[in-house]
């Protein structure tokens, strides 16, 4: 090869700008290496990385003699591109053409299915990796692996892995990131443990697996021996293993030690944060979650979408409305306000606070609207006492065609319980039958809620002995609380007695029978009452209010 084309060919090996790519085409055409392979898959690859995409589809279309790798670089920039059906199209070409596709090719096209979700190729795909005999080559098992536990085949990633005949560490860990991604984690602890008795030393990249599939809030000693092993291996200064240790301490609730990791991370990034902010939130620490929300805001990185929808349910439950208007503010600045997780959130946080009409806004804003945000609205409404504007949605939800699922239902029925809308709920409780759905025992609770509250105690009882379930405190908590509206003392007593069998150390069920008894007049049992929790070192805890400051 002459100088000036070794010059051309080192120049195309780099990641040129678009400006700089042009050039170098126009000396490739002037050097005449138009027609070469090489050439011409550089080149395919930096128009694709500029985002020019036809420039590539020109250059490949040029080019006469079309080698594998020209055919992997084209079929691999439109499959980066989410260009999928270019992507296929031009694997159906390169079957119908002289080169055959090589293990690069079908890996490209089987994580190309993962992403768009079709079962239907992928078994295709795998079928030609059979045929052409690559099903024992590592990179096309872990594409096959990746893809089939994607579309949740776990079973079918087992047996792909289970013919390879010497796994190497990269089968291990696709293997084991798909056990995570399927929320096995026993499964993937137990091939953690199997790789090892095989001889087959971890890296980075399985003990990132591993620590990013476990969840557990009671599994606090496991993942300390998780994070053992990583030490001990000496993947302790590894920033993607501590970033993932932040997220499985913080899972299992263990969020002291989440924090000493993530203090000790030089440069946490946005997984990180969200994990650890996530972690507090669901731990009820909310005003930690906001603490460090606020301190994330003073580094370089620019919060997501994700971050945003950790951090807004700790605003709701705190009632803290400053610090969810400042936060919807930097929604609306980065433009993250017709997000559907986003909205929801917000919707939820307004509810939760009190401010319906901006709850409104938001919903009103979102264009595309799906089930989610819309039972987000629903129970907003119903928490308010909307329940007549609740019904009027649901009907909405149905009329637009979108299926209503469980939660839905829930909402629905619990706008109808807290307004007494006693035909309404009902109605909604007897179709849930004609949407596939089996009514949950929290259904269940709100209609006893709504009988109860109705007078009608006998066709409440009845429901309860109709349930497929055992009725549980939640249950009889909700006809005990209609016995005490309607002084209902002889079923109240009835179901009392139940609760005091199923939570013998809750002390509001005896004030409730108490107050019963006392407007019966029944002051000696009463009295008889008061004493047994006396003796039994029961208190009534007072209640108290929470005011939150909205300023920030």
């Amino acid at each position: 090869m002459s100088t000036s084309l070794a010059s051309i060919f080192s120049l195309l090996s780099h990641s040129l700008p678009l400006a700089k790519t042009l050039q170098a085409h126009a000396l490739s055409i002037t050097s005449g290496l138009t027609h070469d392979p090489l050439c011409a898959t550089k080149l395919v690859r930096l128009y694709a990385i500029n985002g020019k995409h036809s420039f590539s589809r020109l250059v490949f279309n040029q080019t006469a003699v079309k080698s594998v790798f020209l055919w992997n670089s084209i079929i691999r920039a439109f499959a980066i591109a989410r260009q999928f059906t270019d992507a296929f199209s031009f694997y159906s070409l390169m079957q119908r053409s002289e080169t055959k596709p090589d293990n690069f090719t079908l890996a490209c096209i089987l994580r190309a299915c993962s992403d768009i979700h079709d079962i239907q190729m992928a078994r295709m795909t795998h079928a030609q990796v059979v045929v052409s005999e690559l099903h024992c080559d590592s990179i096309s098992g872990s594409a096959l692996i990746h893809v089939y536990t994607k579309l949740g085949q776990i079973d079918w990633a087992q047996q792909v892995f289970d013919q390879m005949p010497k796994p190497d560490v990269g089968l291990w860990n696709s293997l084991i990131s798909g056990y995570g991604y399927n929320e096995h984690f026993e499964k993937a602890l137990k091939l953690f443990s199997r790789m090892r008795s095989a001889g087959t030393m971890p890296d980075g990249f399985t003990f990132v697996a591993i620590v990013s599939s476990f969840y557990g809030k009671n599994l606090s000693s496991i993942a300390e021996g998780i994070h053992g092993l990583v030490v001990k291996d000496g993947f302790d200064s590894n920033a993607h293993v501590n970033s993932g240790l932040v997220t499985m301490y913080s899972r299992c609730s263990c969020l002291d030690s989440a924090y000493r990791v993530f203090v000790n991370l030089s440069s946490p990034d946005l997984v990180t944060w969200s994990s650890l902010i996530s972690g507090f939130v669901q731990s009820g620490d909310f005003g930690t979650a906001l603490f460090l929300f606020r301190k994330f805001t003073f580094t370089d990185l620019r919060f997501d979408q994700v971050l945003i929808s950790c951090v807004l349910p700790a605003c709701a439950n705190l009632a803290s409305i400053g610090y969810g208007k400042a936060i919807h503010g930097c929604v609306l600045r980065h433009g993250f306000e017709l997000g559907l997780a986003v909205s929801t959130s917000l919707i939820h946080m307004y509810s939760r606070c009190g401010y319906l009409e901006l709850a409104r806004r938001v919903f009103s804003a979102v264009p595309n609207k799906n089930i989610v945000i819309y039972n987000a609205m629903i129970s907003g409404l119903a928490l308010n006492g909307h329940g007549p504007e609740a019904i009027t949605l649901f009907v909405e939800v149905k009329n637009e065609g979108i299926r209503p699922n469980h939660s839905t239902f829930s909402s629905v029925l619990c706008a109808c319980s807290h307004c007494g809308l006693l035909a309404e709920g009902l109605k909604c409780f007897r179709e849930m039958e004609g949407f596939g759905i089996r009514p949950p025992l929290e259904h269940y609770v709100y209609m006893v809620n709504l009988l109860g509250m109705a007078g009608k105690f006998e066709e409440a009882y009845a429901l309860i002995h109709t349930m497929p379930m055992e009725p549980d405190s939640g249950i009889w908590g909700a006809l005990l609380s209609a016995c005490r509206f309607h002084g209902n003392t002889e079923m109240g007593e009835y179901v009392a007695h139940k609760l005091f069998k199923l939570e013998p150390r809750k002390t509001a069920y005896k004030v409730i029978l108490s107050n019963l008894y006392a407007t019966s007049g029944r002051w000696s049992d009463v009295g008889a009452l008061r004493d047994e929790m006396t003796s039994n070192g029961l208190k009534k805890v007072p209640a108290f209010s929470c005011i939150s400051d909205s300023r920030l």
